[in-house]
């Protein structure tokens, strides 16, 4: 018998798992999808399905349903265990492994699509929906590749959908506090920006021989989806370390690259890179280094200098010294070893006086610079060598009290974007901002195949000036 695992035993292990009754579908059917919005009114109510509900997928469901006018009518996951999990709390919703057939056979009761996959399939799955006329929420980074970041942002605004990407610190009291106060002047113009996560969503080591039986409850073609077959191995794909991986995930930058760099970006306005500079190890074609400092020039906006300066840092150890990162009360920057105990919390814990947060922002600019620690910390501003009392400037800004309680804060985002279905609200991480930022991650995960050269991005023709380049912003869709 072949290692993979048959559909019989897949079937079989449904049947026991309970989850074999509950309206899995095998292939698409023929029936068409309706091709105009549904109408509907502010007291009405949201219709939501969900692809992926495990891990980062569950939080979504969970701060998704959590607002009162959402009917969560449908889920999908690739792993059986994991849809039975979220069918318990969802006993009415139809069970799905295949997204395609979901948007498929729903299309008349599904208003909007919560996409919480692995990376790679953020894009297709996406952009189904909204071919389906559905408004999507989707998970950091917005896609895996630059070219489909750009096809999400013309499709959502020729469509007029509402859209989100799910980084939901983005609406959360610091950084609404510090993008205010950047916006202010409280530093002046700001020339350099570091930013920096020793999280390690890198790998260094060879690509394993071999293949594993791919268990039961897994769905492993559908897994992988889009990207290029692969035999199942035990531990490097499903259901944690794809971000490790060049196939699957975008490393560190797409992982906590995208919420550190939310709020700088945001703050000052920025527009995607004109060079950028990936010093790291070279390239093995299977993960991403485990060290990665990419360094990017920015064209000037009305809150910099005339160009901007932007050092990313991340993996073990970082950031490394340097004089832009000293704090107060200490003699030396980056001399502490970095580190984070789990590479999936967003909270690197408080740094002890005089050392930097582990994880975080420094801007830097012509009246000081703004620590900015990721998270739910206030931003200090640091004059020559000394913090300075900003508490008559954040009281300027009317925001009320910090909010310390992550429960309440959390759902903000995802309830902006339910809102902003109904016609309540607008969404403040939309397709047109997101395809952004998340192109300026990706041209750093590109500029990781190229160790220590500088490549020039031209964002009118979407390509490089090194031709070389250009192969990395597209990629080649399997039919499954």
């Amino acid at each position: 018998m072949s290692k993979k695992t048959s559909n019989q035993d897949r079937r079989d292990f449904l049947k026991k798992s309970g989850v074999g009754a509950l309206g899995l579908l095998a292939a698409p059917s023929v029936l068409s999808a309706h091709e105009k919005l549904r109408e509907i009114k502010p007291d009405g109510r949201i219709r939501t399905a969900h692809i992926g509900v495990a891990n980062m997928g569950a939080a979504d469901l969970n701060d998704i349903s959590s607002h009162p006018q959402v009917d969560v009518v449908a889920l999908c996951d690739v792993d059986a265990i994991n849809l039975s999990t979220a069918r318990k709390q969802h006993p009415k919703a139809r069970v799905f492994f295949d997204y395609r057939v979901m948007l498929e056979e729903m299309a008349d009761d599904i208003d909007a699509v919560i996409v919480s996959t692995p990376d790679h399939t953020h894009a297709p799955a996406s952009l189904l929906a909204m071919e389906k006329d559905k408004h999507v929420y989707c998970q950091k980074p917005l896609t895996h590749y630059v070219s489909e970041s750009r096809a999400m942002k013309k499709m959502a605004e020729d469509k007029g959908l509402v859209t989100q990407m799910g980084i939901q610190v983005h609406s959360f009291y610091d950084y609404k506090l510090a993008t205010l106060l950047i916006q202010d002047g409280i530093i002046g113009k700001v020339h350099t920006v570091h930013a920096w996560s020793p999280k390690s969503w890198g790998y260094n080591g060879a690509e394993p021989e071999g293949e594993d039986p791919v268990p039961a409850q897994l769905d492993w073609n559908l897994w992988l989806g889009t990207s290029a077959e692969r035999p199942y191995k035990e531990g490097y794909y499903h259901p944690g370390n794809w971000r490790k991986l060049m196939d699957y995930g975008c490393g560190t930058l797409g992982d906590m690259g995208v919420h550190i760099f939310d709020t700088p970006y945001n703050a000052l306005n920025l527009d995607v890179p004109m060079t950028i500079k990936n010093e790291c190890r070279e390239p093995n074609g299977y993960g991403y280094p485990e060290n990665n400092t990419v360094t990017y020039e920015f064209p000037g906006t009305d809150f910099t200098g005339k160009t901007l300066k932007w050092i990313w840092y991340d993996g073990p150890g970082m950031p490394p010294a340097h004089e832009d990162l000293v704090l107060p009360g200490a003699k030396t920057a980056g001399k502490k070893k970095q580190t984070v105990k789990n590479n999936n919390s967003l909270d690197a814990g408080v740094a002890a006086e005089g050392q930097l947060p582990e994880q975080g922002a420094m801007f830097v600019g012509t009246k000081g610079r703004l620590l900015l620690p990721h998270f739910m910390q206030l931003p200090r501003k640091i004059v020559r060598g000394k913090y300075v009392d900003i508490s008559k400037d954040i009281a300027k800004q009317n925001l009320g009290a910090p909010v310390r309680n992550y429960a309440s804060e959390g759902p903000k985002h995802y309830h902006q974007f339910i809102d902003a279905c109904l016609g309540k609200d607008k969404c403040t991480a939309p397709f047109e901002y997101a395809a952004r930022l998340t192109e300026t991650i990706l041209l750093g995960v590109i500029a990781g195949r190229f160790p220590n050269q500088t490549l020039h991005w031209d964002s009118e023709k979407a390509k490089f000036a090194e031709e070389e380049a250009n192969q990395y912003l597209a990629g080649e869709y399997r039919k499954f």
